[in-house]
């Protein structure tokens, strides 16, 4: 894997993927290479216009898909709609769309906004798409480095009495990306399918994530542009950051229960390598507590159960 680039990507001719958050940042160029390499791309955006827009950059492999993962009903009728168009088959899941530090704000189903987009909506679609992955395919969680210390307080996940924390409900909500990942990966094994599930997350990455979610906050374009020339200046490129999760997406060594990162630094630079997740990820009584808890704040049946 030492210096491992895109070049090393072996050809996705015949190949399904579906990323969500595939309009901007690191889904975009996911979705860039994959289709370059010639995968079908299902670009699972919130904005029609916007995902539109970046499925004409990516080209002719790429559709898009209206998903809003901060609505529950928006996720059901996605995996419905992308289980009818790929004939329930789905070779490669990427679950990279995020929100990252935003105000004190609730899903349409009440949810606190990070805990409800970043997990319940993805475990969800996850769930829901499982008929379509089972065969053979690979569900890629994005988590983030920030999830390496904090916990998960699953008796008030929503932040509806402790006092709310922009940070904290960020952390958490990637320690459940990364939770839900392992444990998926156990469940899978424990019913015999050919499923893969990993994880990977992007270190240091020049998008434009923290300029959106400050809007969120303060409404000043040039706090915004700031920011994002901040981001880009001093952080790695999107097409550097992206390397964990396409790695995780295409490489044939690849096994369920692996985690991703750049190499250096901390984990923050450089192209990607395996690493160990911290002993909070791999704790399987709170694996399965919040696997519970999500299939209870879903109504989504879990699968595999």
């Amino acid at each position: 894997m030492r210096g491992w680039s895109e070049a090393e990507i072996p050809d996705q001719t015949g190949k399904t993927a579906l990323v969500t958050g595939a309009n901007s940042g690191l889904g975009l160029r996911t979705a860039q290479v994959l289709a370059g390499m010639g995968a079908r791309v299902v670009m699972a955006c919130r904005s029609l216009d916007r995902g539109q827009a970046a499925a004409e950059r990516v080209g002719r492999n790429a559709e898009v898909l209206e998903l809003d993962l901060a609505d529950l009903a928006s996720v059901r009728k996605a995996a419905a709609e992308a289980r009818d168009r790929t004939g329930d088959k789905i070779d490669v899941l990427v679950n990279n769309a995020g929100v990252f530090a935003t105000p004190h704000k609730r899903t349409a189903d009440g949810f606190e906004l990070q805990f409800g987009t970043n997990h319940l909506g993805h475990a969800a679609l996850t769930w829901l798409l499982m008929p379509a992955l089972r065969d053979g395919g690979r569900v890629v969680t994005v988590a983030s480095p920030m999830a390496r210390s904090t916990h998960i307080d699953l008796s008030d996940p929503n932040f509806e009495r402790r006092p709310y924390s922009m940070s904290a409900a960020y952390r958490q909500s990637k320690l459940a990306n990364l939770l839900f990942a392992f444990e998926l990966d156990r469940r899978a094994r424990k019913a015999g399918i050919g499923l893969i599930s990993t994880a990977a997350h992007p270190g240091t990455a020049a998008t434009d994530l923290v300029a959106n979610s400050t809007s969120l906050r303060q409404p000043i374009p040039v706090i915004s542009a700031v920011l994002n020339w901040g981001m880009h200046a001093l952080l790695q490129s999107v097409e550097n950051a992206a390397l964990p999760q396409l790695y995780a997406a295409t490489a044939p060594d690849v096994r369920g229960g692996d985690y991703f990162a750049p190499t250096h630094l901390m984990n923050l630079w450089g192209p990607p390598t395996r690493i160990q997740p911290s002993p909070a990820v791999l704790n399987p009584t709170t694996a399965t507590h919040l696997w519970h808890l999500t299939a209870t704040l879903t109504g989504t049946t879990p699968d595999p159960s």
